[in-house]
């Protein structure tokens, strides 16, 4: 009778159904670990069955276990105990599809060779009926020397069974036997074990042996020196003169072991039957129709992503202000009022405002994996991403990025190869992201719709968001041939049997995703706020001695005072002279608040950092104020119209309300009145007066190309599991974006020269 917690570790193919299997099996007991060092992240879950206490690991989807990566090698690590965070499994549960047996199984093959008690769950038994085929379970585990349960994950069906089989495994304690290889290499592989004095397990021998360039070679060699890498080389070569050339014989040995075990347990019709998966992917993987199916579907998800997720995002955005506006009546003013407000409130709301967009995606794209279109839409785009280095499982997250970086980023958790997911990774917050676009329509609106045929803005606008599309390829292509280097993997994708996604499962994921990057990326964006915050609030007093704080407040006091009577000169339509100069008075009186700002945030240290810093500016064509409205936008680009508004005294401009019509009018005018006086202050400069298109433009590349975004640095930290590929990442995109904004008013410039 057991009495210990079992651990369990969950391997199988990707697309065998092993997500849904973890789920059947831990229900809401499961959680997220990480390992330290690696990018690779693996649930947990927990279940009780015949009285004994089970911890499940899922870990990540492979289809072999010759590792070629330290991430790689976590997987491996565990299954033989070597990773401190955890024991060794008791039981390895290798889930197959019943209707791919033949290649599901050599994974087994490989599991059974490290000698620990393994069962086998062969899932999908239901679309292996449905397609004729019959398998013997009774037989196939004969051949196989260990438990072999049909189960039907999605609807439970036969989880008791299997949970069973798990404790007997356990309480058996039986090391299975798994293929035979040619006496040759068994000769090898024990003469290279008593080289290395025992100290390696017998499976990363034999690995040593079979994956060549593979990571166990490099990480041995560096241990014992190239002596080892002679030897090992040697070694291959006998093995090559008696016929049993690496790594050929590992897959001549594991087929045919599969094939004599599928050949004792599976029968299959003469004539495959045409299913109903067949006749979908006939329209659904066609070069033309596939395209358009898959263009549509993309158009759909962004509607929903776009336009979905807006009202919640305004409900957000509502209490966040709401909060903000509650706080202001019930504290003295004050800096800790002004943290509270503007540091905390404004910061956490920045964050939060994300979500709807985040969990809409994941929810897509959830739905999408569990019905098996996803796997279509990477076949489909394959052929165009893998001429930039990357494969076809990089273009949705790509695409994604261009509502939001960050869900984009976090959506490439889907493609397996290290390499390819880092490089996506870094190459995703080229795409211009929605937060991009207040500043483009705001600069596009004050220099570019005036003057210019009506098509002119929309083609600008379109071609600054073609910057990304272009720009995102070179740097993959040019990161996977110097940091990112190594062998182009070979493009693997099964296409399986399309079925019912469980809308459980889907709301599981979108939840997940929403905690990860509440939770996660949250606390750093908040910590950015708190910084700007503090740079924009101190000093705090003027050249007198006055708190600005207090001047603002009595400013705006005076100006509620007198809002009834504003109004109701402005109605008037024949007002007399005295109510004329009363009117200009009290309008005076109503934009005090917003100089007194204006002034307040120019002396601060933000202000004084763009003044300091105006000549590292002046080549892109900028003064200070776009300097440090730059500046202020690092944690966020959004806060450069905001900042833009105070510094040009127009006030706390939404960014929001640029370009949307059903914005309120107050700021609606703000919007309207930032941009008039950003053109009439650069029409008295003699540099952004004659070239105040090309620093407009100058301004957009700049922010078409940098990554002003805390968030999107955060979730990269969090998904790399290191500080060097966000601060890589914003190194890189910073100068490309300098030197993008450099090119673009030089050469404007003398455009604008040529055509006077």
């Amino acid at each position: 009778m057991l009495t210990k917690t079992l651990t369990v570790a969950l391997v199988g193919n990707p697309n065998a159904g092993k997500s849904t299997l973890f789920n059947a099996l831990s229900g809401l007991r499961q959680r997220v670990g990480n390992y330290p060092g690696v990018t690779v992240e693996m649930k947990k879950g927990q279940f009780t069955t015949g009285g004994v206490a089970v911890d499940l690991i899922d870990l990540p989807g492979t289809y072999s276990l010759a590792a070629r990566s330290p991430d790689e090698m976590v997987a491996v690590d565990l299954l033989l105990g070597r990773r401190p965070e955890e024991p060794r499994p008791d039981v390895v549960l290798s889930i197959v599809d019943a209707t791919n047996l033949d290649r599901h199984l050599y994974l087994t093959s490989q599991l059974l060779d490290l000698g620990e008690p393994v069962v086998v769950a062969v899932n999908m038994i239901d679309a292996a009926e449905a397609q004729g085929i019959k398998i013997d379970c009774t037989a196939l585990s004969a051949k196989l020397g260990v438990a072999v349960v049909p189960i039907q994950a999605n609807k439970g069906i036969g989880i008791d069974t299997l949970t069973r089989a798990l404790l007997d495994a356990a309480e058996a304690a039986k090391s299975p036997v798994g293929p035979t290889f040619p006496e040759a290499f068994e000769k090898e592989a024990v003469a290279l074990q008593a080289e290395l004095g025992g100290e390696v397990p017998g499976f990363l021998t034999r690995r040593l042996l079979l994956d060549v360039g593979g990571y166990v070679e490099q990480w041995l060699v560096e241990r014992h020196g190239h002596g080892l890498k002679q030897k090992i080389t040697e070694g291959r070569q006998r093995l090559t003169e008696a016929g049993c050339s690496v790594p050929g014989v590992e897959a001549r040995a594991r087929f045919a072991w599969v094939r004599a075990a599928v050949a004792a347990a599976v029968t299959r019709p003469s004539d495959r039957p045409v299913t109903f998966t067949d006749k979908l992917d006939r329209v659904l993987t066609h070069r033309v129709w596939g395209t358009l199916i898959f263009l549509a579907v993309m158009f759909l998800m962004f509607q929903s992503i776009f336009l979905w997720a807006k009202p919640l995002m305004d409900g957000i955005d509502g209490v966040r202000e709401a909060a903000a506006k509650g706080i202001e009546s019930n504290m003295d003013s004050g800096p800790l009022r002004s943290l509270i407000v503007d540091g905390v409130v404004k910061g956490v709301g920045s964050v939060l405002i994300f979500l709807p967009q985040i969990m809409i995606l994941f929810g897509f794209i959830a739905f999408l994996e569990d019905c098996g279109y996803m796997a279509r839409a990477a076949f489909l785009m394959d052929r165009l991403m893998s001429r930039c280095g990357l494969s076809g499982k990089s273009f949705i997250p790509l695409l994604s990025s261009v509502a939001c970086a960050v869900p984009g980023i976090m959506a490439t958790r889907v493609i397996e190869n290290r390499r390819d997911r880092l490089a996506t990774i870094v190459v995703a917050p080229l795409m211009s992201c929605s937060a991009r676009l207040p500043v483009y329509v705001l600069l596009i609106g004050a220099f570019i719709k005036e003057g210019y045929s009506t098509w002119v803005p929309g083609l600008v606008l379109f071609a600054l968001y073609m910057i990304g599309f272009v720009v995102a390829p070179i740097v993959a292509l040019l990161l996977k041939r110097t940091l990112l280097r190594g062998a182009t993997p070979v493009f693997v994708m099964e296409l399986p049997s399309y079925r019912r996604p469980k809308i459980r499962a889907v709301l599981r994921r979108m939840f997940d995703a929403g905690w990860a990057f509440t939770l996660r990326a949250g606390t750093i964006i908040f910590a950015a706020m708190i910084l700007v915050w503090a740079l924009l609030y101190f000093p705090h007093v003027d050249p007198n001695g006055n708190s600005y704080p207090a001047r603002i407040e009595e400013a705006e006091k005076a100006a509620k005072d007198s809002e009834d009577k504003l109004k109701e000169l402005k109605a008037k339509q024949d007002a007399t002279d005295e109510e004329k100069a009363e009117l200009e008075k009290l309008e005076e009186a109503a934009g005090e608040a917003d100089r007194l700002n204006g002034q307040w945030k120019r002396a601060s240290i933000l202000g004084r950092a763009g003044l300091y810093m105006e000549p590292v500016f002046r080549p892109l064509g900028w003064d200070w104020k776009i300097g440090m409205a730059a500046l202020a936008s690092f944690p966020a680009r959004e806060v450069i119209v905001g900042t833009l508004g105070l510094i040009y005294d127009i006030g706390d401009v939404d960014s929001g309300a640029i370009g949307d019509d059903e914005a309120d009018d107050e700021a609606k005018e703000k919007a309207a009145g930032l941009a008039k006086a950003v053109k009439d202050d650069w029409a008295k400069d003699p540099i952004r007066g004659k070239y105040g298109v090309a620093v407009a433009m100058s301004v957009m590349v700049f922010f078409a190309l940098c990554c002003q975004c805390a968030s999107t640095l955060a979730v990269i930290r969090r998904e790399t599991r290191s500080w060097a590929w966000p601060a890589f990442t914003f190194v890189y995109m910073t100068a490309l974006a300098y030197a993008g904004a450099f090119l673009t008013f030089q050469v404007g410039s003398l455009i604008i020269d040529a055509v006077r």
